[in-house]
Formats: C-alpha cells, sequence, structure tokens
C-alpha cells in the first residue's frame, strides 16, 4: 500500500529539481544578456554641453547699417560777431547775432568692414567715429543784425557769417560733447542689440576718419 506514495514523491521530487534547473537557465541567460549589453556600450558615454556661442547674420548686420545717419547729441548755440571797416571820416561797424544747432552721431555707412561680429556669447560692435551729422546748422532765419552803421557788401556779410560759423564749431565740437554723444551712442546702440535678443554687448568707437563706404556687390 505505500507504494503509490513513494512513486508520487519520488516524481515529485523529480519536477522540483527540473524546475530549479530551467530557473537556473533562464538566470543564467538573462545574466549573459544583461552583460553582453554593458560589454556593447563599455566605450559609448552620454555627455551634455552647453554652446553659449552666438551668431549674428549678415541680413542683421544689413539692417543695422541700414540705419545710416544716427543722431546722439544736439547741441545749440548762439554768437555774436561783428566786422569793423575803418575810413578816413570814422569807422563802420556791423554786428549779427547767428543761433545754430550742431548734430553729433554716427554715419552707420561708414562702418568698416568687419565692424561687428560675435565672439562666443558676445556681440561685438566698432562703432564708426562720431562726428558732426549736419554742415549747414546755422539758422539763418533766426539769425538777426544786432547793430549796424554804413553800408556792408554781400562779401563782407558773408565773412561775418563763416566767422560765426567757425566761432560755433570751435564752442561746440569740443572733446566732451563727442564723449557724451559717443556714451549715449553706446547704451542706445546695446539697448537696440539687446531687443534683438543678444545678452552680452560689448561697444566700441573707431578712431581718426571714418572709412570710406565700400560698395556691397
Amino acid at each position: 500500500m505505500k507504494q503509490p506514495a513513494n512513486s508520487i514523491l519520488s516524481l515529485l521530487t523529480r519536477l522540483s529539481k527540473t524546475a530549479l534547473m530551467i530557473m537556473a537557465t533562464l538566470l543564467l541567460v538573462a545574466l549573459a544578456g544583461i552583460f553582453a549589453v554593458v560589454w556593447i556600450n563599455r566605450s559609448n558615454q552620454i555627455s551634455i554641453e552647453q554652446n553659449d556661442r552666438i551668431d549674428i547674420t549678415p541680413t542683421q548686420i544689413r539692417t543695422i547699417e541700414n540705419i545710416g545717419e544716427w543722431e546722439f547729441l544736439a547741441v545749440s548755440d548762439e554768437e555774436i560777431v561783428d566786422t569793423i571797416r575803418h575810413g578816413f571820416f570814422g569807422d563802420d561797424q556791423l554786428v549779427k547775432i547767428y543761433y545754430g544747432t550742431l548734430r553729433l552721431g554716427i554715419d552707420l555707412h561708414e562702418a568698416r568692414p568687419g565692424w561687428m561680429k560675435s565672439d562666443g556669447d558676445t556681440i561685438i560692435a566698432m562703432l564708426p567715429p562720431v562726428k558732426l551729422l549736419n554742415h549747414d546748422f546755422i539758422d539763418e532765419a533766426r539769425s538777426r543784425a544786432f547793430y549796424q552803421e554804413g553800408k556792408w557788401s554781400e562779401d563782407a556779410r558773408e565773412a561775418l557769417y563763416h566767422k560765426a560759423y567757425q566761432a560755433m564749431k570751435k564752442r561746440c565740437l569740443t572733446p566732451e560733447n563727442v564723449r557724451n554723444a559717443q556714451r549715449n551712442a553706446a547704451v542706445q546702440f546695446e539697448n537696440m542689440l539687446r531687443s534683438m535678443g543678444f545678452r552680452y554687448v560689448r561697444i566700441g568707437f573707431e578712431a581718426g576718419e571714418p572709412a570710406k563706404q565700400q560698395k556691397k556687390g
């Protein structure tokens, strides 16, 4: 009567051994697969690098150059000038008051080739020199004779005009006013570039006479 029970116990023992062998085999296969994946990708690396370089396009540069003349400082002035003509019977005198406004700025059409470029995350702009933008700055409609004795020719009046003209240039085109115009230019130019999306900006100015504009093809 105990023989069937022994047979069942023996069968269960063999099944348990078989299941354990299957599980061990599957575990070995899984470990082999993991090892193979690690071995294949042993030389692969994943890295994240931040690229801070920015670029300004030729189209953007041409758009800025097309602004042309850009005024950054206006200086108003009035000059009293006179001329005296000595004569045998007495002297004649002409005194006039001249008014004018001198406008200082830059002409972006005079920018040198390569005047704007990127350096890493920074835009560098080398602007043309600050100069007098308007050469006919005397307002002749406001100018008037303050004192006049005798008759004066047109040549004499023209000479008086040029005297006032030179006096205004000497009084207004000072190094201090040029520096003020440069500071205003740097602030406004930086604000413009920042509004275009450039975060870091460096502004400079060319020294001496501005370069002649080269024709673009």
